[in-house]
């Protein structure tokens, strides 16, 4: 989502806009990372984190199975993946992660479709800018159950899943630097997300036997359009400046870190939230 300005340090700059690093580089090729793999994505709809994983996935050679609750751009999503990735398997199912029934039924749609499940990417969650003194409980709930509870409610399905059918699989959450970090408007995104890292070490310490990982991503600022329609663009200017880099990440550079920890680079790795941010803390 987005990170908290933090005060200017001696020791710390940001590169001239010149420097090599201030330019997004090209994104990398798939490298077989996930061949193989059956890989199911939440909220890929779009043009966000959810949609670069998907299509990360599928670089990396995995068949996909996509998730959203908004039918026709979910249509829309899996005709661009299809478009590129002929060869393989795009799956999707229409799901509302704030219903349980539906996100069981996920996990069994799934597991019919792709024909077993090695990797669950919870990127689902929902933001927004909202002080307190202005925020109402029902603001408050839905930025919990979107983002957290809904969490849990894949995460448990999973683990069911994964308990009756025993084989090494994977859970990658979407968190945020929000999770650490302090912004003022943030309060029920952030406690959310601190909720999704503190869900992502107890239940992987419990998915151990099960033969399961779990880890989650913690992404400071990337740049997609969907994010520019809850938050203005001067505060993603000026949080995109206090990068050490002096710019957001591409989705594309989250979505390569989620495939990472996806991977069987990462099989003594669980519980553990890497942080995707070029700023100090």
């Amino acid at each position: 989502m987005t990170t908290s300005p933090h005060p200017s340090s001696p020791h710390a700059s940001t590169p001239h806009a010149s420097s090599p690093l201030s330019t997004p580089p090209e994104e990398i090729p798939g490298h077989g990372l996930l061949a193989g793999k059956k890989v199911v994505v939440t909220a890929a709809a779009g043009t966000g984190i959810g949609f670069a994983s998907a299509r990360r996935a599928l670089l990396e050679g995995a068949d996909v199975l996509v998730s959203d609750f908004h039918e026709r751009r979910l249509g829309e999503t899996v005709e661009k993946l299809v478009l590129e990735f002929p060869d393989q398997t795009v799956a999707q199912t229409v799901c509302d992660v704030s219903k349980t029934d539906q996100v069981n039924e996920l996990i069994d749609v799934a597991a019919h479709d792709l024909g077993r499940i090695d990797v669950l990417i919870n990127n689902a969650g929902l933001g927004g800018e909202t002080p307190i003194v202005e925020m109402t409980d029902d603001q408050w709930d839905r930025v919990l159950d979107i983002t957290l509870t809904s969490t849990f409610r894949a995460t448990r399905a999973a683990l069911r899943y994964f308990a009756a059918a025993p084989h090494n699989g994977v859970i990658v959450n979407n968190a945020s630097v929000l999770g650490w970090r302090a912004q003022h408007g943030q309060s029920h995104y952030a406690a959310a997300k601190a909720g999704v890292m503190a869900l992502t070490r107890c239940s992987a310490v419990e998915a151990a036997e099960y033969g399961v990982r779990i880890n989650a991503v913690a992404p400071s600022i990337a740049r997609h359009p969907f994010l520019a329609k809850v938050t203005s663009e001067e505060l993603l200017d000026d949080l995109a400046s206090r990068e050490a880099y002096g710019r957001a990440a591409e989705v594309w550079e989250i979505a390569a870190t989620i495939a990472m920890l996806a991977s069987d680079y990462t099989t003594y790795l669980t519980g553990e939230i890497v942080s995707i941010s070029s700023q100090r803390a």
